[in-house]
């Protein structure tokens, strides 16, 4: 199911005002797009439009919709509408001028994304300080870029595109993981104790990290029925099966 962006909503209306926007049955509107809605006073309906769509507001109406807005307010509450001339400290920019709690399930989503990238550097600089395998530099390097894609394609609310991870398409990240032996000679992942060593041990640490950020992807873009961001709930998953992987890379030898 497609989702309508806020950017796609401005291309289309070109700055009509309708009383009503029909949103189409195999589509769903982002918050962003529905917080742009609710300002200019557009209100949401689900389905086809009837036969004789009601004209677009003038311009003087357009007007009088937004001008509502109080002198000097920079922003506005998402969920009540109210508007702030300084941003409280509690709370923090969902899109633009759009404010949230911090504890939004976006936001969170956003910080754990963050954490989880600073620690997959942190992790690189640990293993090149130690002289360790540049191969294992370079694929958490390529890791990090996945993370960075998702963080783009989040804030921008860019549908996110399938991508290889660590060379590895979705089908060939599949196999491996269900297939340790074949590939690696490894009947499974053994799960880690402190003499298997530290890069094995870091690995596991970045893979407990990415099944947590994929529980607040879920959080962030699941509610009820509608599902938004599909591609980013399931490239963080090949994420998970990648860093299963490389800790059977690893264990085989193939990173040294």
């Amino acid at each position: 199911m497609k989702v309508i962006t806020e950017m796609v909503l401005r291309n289309e209306l070109k700055g009509e005002c309708p009383p009503v926007y029909y949103v189409p049955k195999d589509k769903l509107l982002s918050p962003a797009a529905k917080e742009y809605l609710n300002q200019l006073k557009i209100k949401v309906e689900f389905g086809d439009p009837p036969a004789a769509p009601a004209p677009a507001a003038s311009s003087n109406n357009k007007a009088s919709a937004i001008s509502d807005t109080p002198a000097g307010a920079k922003y506005v509450d998402e969920q009540t509408g109210a508007f702030y001339v300084k941003k409280p400290e509690y709370m923090c920019q969902l899109f633009g001028n759009r404010l949230v709690y911090k504890n939004h399930p976006r936001i969170v989503f956003r910080g754990k994304l963050d954490s989880m990238s600073a620690t997959v550097v942190m992790v690189q600089a640990e293993i090149a300080a130690a002289g360790g395998p540049q191969k294992l530099i370079d694929d958490l390097g390529d890791i990090n870029k996945v993370l960075n894609n998702i963080m783009y394609c989040e804030v921008m609310e860019e549908e996110m595109s399938e991508v290889k991870i660590i060379g590895l398409t979705p089908d060939e990240l599949r196999a491996r993981s269900h297939n340790p032996q074949k590939y690696f000679n490894i009947k499974q992942m053994l799960l880690p104790n402190y003499t298997m060593g530290v890069d094995y041990t870091r690995l596991n640490v970045l893979r407990a990290k990415v099944r947590e950020l994929e529980l607040a992807a879920l959080d962030c873009f699941v509610d009820g029925k509608n599902v938004q961001q599909p591609e980013i709930i399931r490239t963080l998953n090949r994420l998970s099966s990648a860093f299963h992987i490389m800790m059977c890379m690893y264990l085989a030898g193939e990173y040294k």
